[in-house]
């Protein structure tokens, strides 16, 4: 077994996943346990054959009559079904013909199967590419899926004249497509027209004035809804950013440490992305400013070839020559779970659409109907899902409401009580005062009765005084005499004393 780093995996929660490899077998991976359990090997599709090696794979993740399209190493485009494997088509010979030089001249290297059906009688409809640039759409109806022809339109067109095209990417609504490569530039085409609309120009020379060529291994389109800005990845350990709308060159160029970057993936939020390296390391940036969000623990032992975001789960699953498929949790970046699969891994792709109710698939074939019923019980579900959501949330909005009243109704009580205490607490201290005033003016008047009874003593004590120097000298009471006259009677009987 490959060495690889001891990290300790909680679980992931219920998820399928399908993986290639390089013998051409098909692997089901599935976590069943919830909320979070170990994935676990289910189901394993084909036989070993090195000849027949899988490149390439895309699913046209559908609620109703998915499809799991392969493309093997001598130049077939196979369609499966991939909630039990059987094989629905067959395309031969979709790169070049056998009189230039067969497939093992230019084997396919990229491919893509659109999610939208045209009709209900189509099967599917899938963009092919070859390494040296023969790019072909080709469209498979279901009454000529048996005999593995395209009765379809199918369309063919060269995306470069030299160099060796490693990856394509179609946008979300799959009307445009991005191609590059090892001497060949990062190019934006019109699906419907086949016509190319943008490429990118190649960056300056450096300080010594010597120039890098041209080597993409990755690209993807950074939003959902705006195909004008597309990440690259490069040979050189290079992240870039380019915007259609604004210029040529990269809008935002990043170099992370000194590995080439082998896979890239968006996520749903529009402006993260998720890298992995030729010598395992995986990592996520911001593309809105090129910062380093933080690397993923437990690094692989082998060069990650592929990776792939959950559309609904915080998780993303990626696999590479280490024979390792590993689910990560894109919030705390660490290991979930990993399971090791034997052979060296080309693809992974996820199953949205998986539940644990879903009964297990076996290797045996099923018939047409027992698949068409099976596809009418998962949108059955999928409407019921979508229902019982509906009602959840509008429930969880009443009783917001009902919570948002009862705060205002207590808001508005507890105001109330406030203002009440409040005017209760004036009311008590206007009495307090009050009562104070009173008490001073109380002991105001005590103190004046006292005065004036002091002051009456007084005038009774010079009365009777008075009354005494009278009877000494000569007798006059106070009323008659006047003031001059009681100070002549004073000054006689003091000299009458004094004698």
């Amino acid at each position: 077994m490959p060495r690889t780093s001891v990290v300790e995996s909680p679980g992931c929660p219920p998820l399928r996943a399908l993986t290639t490899d390089i013998l051409g077998l098909v692997k089901v991976v599935e976590a069943r346990t919830n909320p979070a359990g170990a994935a676990k090997v289910v189901e394993t599709w084909g036989e070993p054959d090195a000849s027949r090696a899988i490149v390439a794979a895309s699913l046209a993740d559908r609620a109703a009559d998915p499809v799991l399209a392969v493309a093997r190493k001598n130049g077939v485009v196979e369609l499966l079904n991939p909630l039990n494997g059987d094989a629905l088509a067959a395309v031969k010979n979709v790169g070049p013909a056998p009189d230039d030089g067969g497939a093992e001249g230019d084997p396919l290297v990229a491919l893509h199967l659109f999610t939208r059906q045209a009709s209900d009688s189509m099967l599917g409809t899938f963009i092919a590419c070859t390494d040296k640039g023969k790019a072909s759409m080709r469209s498979i109806m279901k009454e000529n899926a048996a005999s593995g022809s395209d009765a379809g339109p199918s369309t063919m067109w060269d995306v470069c004249s030299s160099g060796n095209v490693q990856f394509c990417s179609v946008d979300r609504g799959e009307s445009y497509a991005m191609f590059g490569g090892k001497g060949i530039e990062v190019n934006l085409w019109d699906i419907a027209s086949c016509s190319k609309t943008w490429s990118a120009k190649s960056p300056r020379a450096n300080s010594l004035g010597i120039f890098t060529r041209s080597w993409f291994t990755a690209g993807t389109f950074l939003c959902k809804d705006d195909h004008r800005k597309i990440v690259a990845c490069t040979n050189n350990h290079q992240v870039r950013l380019y915007d259609t709308a604004l210029q040529r060159r990269p809008a935002i160029s990043v170099d992370f440490r000194e590995a080439p970057i082998k896979a890239v993936a968006a996520d749903p939020n529009g402006h993260d992305v998720y890298i992995g390296t030729g010598t395992g390391d995986l990592a996520s940036f911001d593309m809105r400013t090129g910062k380093l969000l933080g690397c993923y623990i437990g690094k692989c032992s082998g060069s990650i070839r592929s990776i792939v975001r959950h559309p609904e789960l915080p998780l993303i699953a990626s696999c590479g020559l280490d024979s390792y498929l590993r689910i990560w949790d894109t919030n705390t970046r660490q290991l979930l779970s990993a399971v090791f699969l034997k052979q060296h891994l080309t693809t992974v792709v996820i199953d949205s659409h998986f539940s644990v109710e879903e009964p297990v698939e076996t290797n045996s074939k099923q018939p047409e109907f027992l698949v068409e019923a099976e596809a009418e019980i998962r949108k059955e579900k999928k409407k019921s899902k979508t229902i019982e959501e509906d009602e959840a949330e509008a429930a969880v909005q009443k009783e917001k409401k009902k919570k948002k009243s009862k705060t205002v109704e207590e808001d508005e009580a507890e105001v109330w009580k406030e203002k009440k205490k409040k005017k209760s607490k004036t009311i008590e201290q206007d009495e307090e005062l009050v009562g104070v005033v009173d008490d001073n003016n109380s002991e105001g008047e005590m103190y004046a009765s006292k005065e004036k009874k002091k002051k009456k003593k007084k005038k009774s004590r010079t009365t009777e005084e008075d009354k005494e120097r009278d009877s000494d000298g000569e007798l006059c009471t106070t009323k008659r005499r006047k003031s001059g006259e009681r100070s002549k009677c004073m000054k006689k009987s003091k000299k009458q004393h004094i004698a």
